[in-house]
């Protein structure tokens, strides 16, 4: 019988001499995980790593790392966070609780979609204005152009704060191109800049594809549903903080 093997650029196991199920030696993109990067490497070196398939510069990496700061925790009035504590008050195990957060938190508003859809338009037009006004200007009509708020009024203070911290840690032109061009494309866009535009314009300095920046997004917002979750689960239904006497019990007639 021939043998079979597991075809991947990004992992290689060598074998245990007396038991080939159980690995010896684990390397990542040629690093030798429990040898040389356990211990010395960063998350998020380790993470761009796996998603890039290079050595991330420590500038890369502390951007990513003030990015992850800044996505952790959505807020219980995300869709994504609200639909984690959700499904811990119905008693659902934990594991649904992250599904259903990266299924609320997968869409186009502020989410997963939105993310990379800004993302590729960052790959498309750069740090060119006139790129940018043409693609805001030819963006359907039916929702509105990724990266930017279709609710707020102005720019929410959150979202100047992180913008400004992340073109302060950037390695590339794209962060500290929008925080000088900001109000422009704003104007240009007829909203002000969300927080996944920003996010956008991160993954573009880290030099992430599309769908390298969503999955990114999905997996750095994580850690807010689950904290929320674990919290609203103590809680209880009862104490949960949404719709309250939206729904009503009533005894069938003739009940006691």
């Amino acid at each position: 019988m021939g043998r079979e093997a597991i075809r991947t650029a990004i992992w290689e196991e060598l074998p245990e001499p007396e038991d080939p199920f159980r690995a010896a030696c684990c390397r990542c993109r040629g690093y030798d995980v429990y040898g040389e990067l356990v211990g010395r490497a960063r998350w998020s070196e380790f993470l761009l790593l796996l998603l890039t398939g290079e050595r991330p510069t420590p500038e890369a990496a502390g951007l990513l790392e003030a990015l992850a700061v800044a996505l952790a925790n959505p807020g219980p009035r995300d869709p994504s966070v609200r639909a984690a504590m959700s499904a811990a008050v119905s008693q659902a195990p934990p594991a649904a609780w992250l599904a259903a957060a990266l299924a609320a938190g997968a869409g186009w508003e502020g989410g997963g979609a939105e993310l990379r859809g800004a993302l590729a338009w960052w790959w498309e037009a750069g740090t060119e204005a006139r790129a940018w006004r043409r693609l805001l200007a030819e963006a359907p009509q039916q929702r509105h152009p990724p990266g930017f708020d279709p609710h707020a009024k102005r720019c929410p203070r959150i979202v100047r704060r992180a913008l400004q911290a992340l073109a302060a840690r950037s390695p590339g032109p794209h962060l500290p191109w929008l925080r000088e061009h900001r109000e422009l494309l704003e104007e240009a866009a007829g909203r002000p800049l969300a927080l996944a535009g920003v996010a956008a314009a991160a993954c573009r300095d880290l030099g992430l594809r599309p769908e390298q920046g969503e999955l990114l997004h999905l997996l750095l917002r994580l850690p807010g549903a689950a904290a929320h979750a674990l919290e609203q689960a103590g809680i209880g239904w009862r104490g949960y903080p949404f719709f309250h006497g939206a729904v009503r019990l009533r005894r069938p007639e003739g009940s006691r």
